[in-house]
């Protein structure tokens, strides 16, 4: 009987990244096309439409990679498993500021699973679409993919699937995230989760993780009739981007009643019209937090929006065309590891990469500028 031929080699940093994954591969033509579509996710190719990439790896059809998305024998939960073990081996020990969102895609029709006219954040209205709550880690500078998790509308349920709200979804991510080994420093969400006291802020008390959560504007605490809501004066904070870059913006405490475990801070550019755009009220949970950097750390949250832009925009997350979730995780997963392949070469992982990717910075094309994309 003779021995099982080898994947066709793609490109070499590729390569070693996908070996990393190849026992979950049994079936070479499968280990293969899953090194193929991390190429064709990278490439140039605008929409990441399966014939698209076919044609940019040069296969001549695409078949061999829309089979592999949907009858081939591997799962989501062994790649993700695998995916975030290799992410707490480049982490090395080290804590993650924490980014929970949600991201929704426009869909037509309702052949596909959980679409629904809900509230999609790309166009900032309601829409037929698809929806997913998000994970990602911050640490020194880089964005790293965690996990996902699609929501399910009560009116798009099947037989076996139960109802959870998108905050409850967080939460079971966080801990199952947690349970891994995954060591949090700070967790950062809008007001929807915020706003959520039993099926986040809860679990989040819970698991003794400190937190800086924005809430709604009105938001409304109990409060004995002899206490009231007092507005502290404001103060100047320096507001520094992760260009370099500061502005100066104001912060003010809004106390409850008396001062508890909970701080709350109103956020803004301008005290004197609190533009909508650009004035948040937050809730702390924080002691390692020092008050004037309570802005700073908040301002963090807008990293997760860069995060999925790069998803979405360069690798393809709402390009699929099947209609079944479990194919469409599938291609979720697919996006989050060739998210994760490119996060590698940061150069806050140059100690703790399993690639050689130092030899890239040798070649005279290397760009030595910071980013993602760089």
């Amino acid at each position: 009987m003779s021995a099982a031929r080898e994947a066709r080699p793609t490109i070499r940093f590729i390569d070693e990244y996908c070996q990393l994954f190849a026992e979950l591969f049994p079936e070479v033509r499968s280990f293969e096309a899953f090194k193929l579509l991390h190429l064709g996710l990278i490439s140039e190719v605008k929409r990441k439409s399966l014939p698209a990439i076919a044609k940019a790896v040069g296969l001549e059809n695409h078949q061999n990679l829309h089979h592999f998305l949907t009858e081939s024998p591997w799962t989501r939960q062994q790649l993700r498993q695998k995916r975030l073990e290799l992410t707490l081996k480049v982490l090395d020990g080290r804590s993650l500021i924490l980014l929970i969102d949600e991201t929704g895609d426009c869909k037509k029709g309702k052949s596909t699973d959980y679409v629904k006219r809900q509230y999609i954040g790309n166009v900032g209205k309601k829409e037929n679409g698809i929806v997913a709550v998000t994970a990602y880690g911050l640490v020194d500078g880089m964005i790293l993919p965690l996990t996902f998790e699609v929501y399910r509308p009560r009116e798009r349920l099947k037989d076996e699937d139960e109802y959870y709200t998108k905050p409850q979804i967080a939460a079971a991510m966080i801990r199952q995230l947690q349970a891994m080994g995954f060591q949090f420093e700070l967790v950062l969400a809008d007001s929807l989760y915020g706003e959520s006291k039993a099926n986040f802020v809860n679990v989040l008390d819970e698991l003794n993780l400190p937190y800086i959560l924005a809430i709604r504007s009105n938001h409304a605490l109990w409060l004995p009739q002899d206490q009231e809501v007092v507005q502290e004066p404001w103060q100047r904070f320096e507001r520094t981007f992760s260009n370099g870059t500061t502005e100066v913006r104001y912060m003010a405490e809004v106390i409850y009643g008396k001062r508890h475990r909970k701080q709350y801070w109103l956020l803004t550019t301008n005290p004197d019209t609190l533009p909508d755009n650009s004035t948040s009220l937050v809730m702390v949970v924080a002691p390692a937090v020092e008050l004037k950097e309570i802005g700073n750390r908040y301002g963090f949250r807008t990293w997760i929006e860069y995060g999925l832009k790069q998803a979405k925009n360069a690798l393809g997350w709402a390009d699929f065309r099947m209609t079944h979730y479990e194919q469409i995780e599938k291609w979720w997963e697919m996006v989050m590891s060739a998210f994760l392949m490119v996060c590698l070469f940061a150069d806050a992982f140059n100690d703790s990469c399993p690639l050689v990717h130092q030899r890239f910075a040798q070649h005279p094309w290397w760009n030595n500028q910071s980013g993602w994309k760089h």
